[in-house]
């Protein structure tokens, strides 16, 4: 009996390993079934509407971070590089279809940056994140040298004042 035993337990062993291995490759997150040969869409933005602070509803990206645009910028055109793009990262207009929740999608639109990357806009202003905002519904970069605002759902950007101070960060 223990020989019998040693090989069920082989037997199961296998099947479990088995199990294990066909699980960890049958999912690529894609939504494709197994074995397809259709490659998974190229990465999507998302931009979404949120209460933050006192500035009522305003645009956020898929992570939920507000975003911002800058009154040094023109239209179709960003006036931040360098040092300012290490503080105001553009939000990157990725190469899928972007998805909206609670936005006019007529309102969104890309521009192409000096460097050829792309970059999402709202009415024609690119849009930032703050590297000061450290999680969903902060808005510390609002009113950041009287050059930084906050979107609201309406593409408009919202002015009111912080309760705080500046912190150094405005171009």
């Amino acid at each position: 009996m223990k020989g019998m035993a040693g090989v069920l337990t082989a037997v199961l062993t296998a099947v479990v390993l088995g199990v294990a291995a066909l699980t960890a490759c049958g999912d690529d997150g894609s939504g494709a079934a197994p074995g397809s040969t259709t490659a998974p869409s190229p990465a999507a933005v998302a931009l979404a509407t949120a209460t933050v602070g006192d500035y009522g509803k305003v645009i956020v990206d898929g992570n939920g971070r507000t975003v911002y645009v800058f009154d040094k910028d023109t239209s179709g055109t960003s006036n931040c590089s360098g040092d300012c793009l290490a503080k105001w990262p553009a939000v990157p207009a990725g190469d899928g279809t972007p998805q909206f929740d609670g936005i006019d999608a007529s309102l969104v639109s890309t521009i192409t940056r000096a460097d050829g990357t792309k970059q999402l806009a709202v009415k024609g202003l690119p849009l930032y994140l703050f590297a000061g905002d450290g999680r969903p519904g902060e808005a510390k970069g609002q009113a950041v040298g009287g050059v930084w605002w906050v979107v609201g759902a309406d593409g408009q950007k919202v002015t009111t004042q912080p309760g705080g101070s500046g912190d150094g960060y405005g171009y």
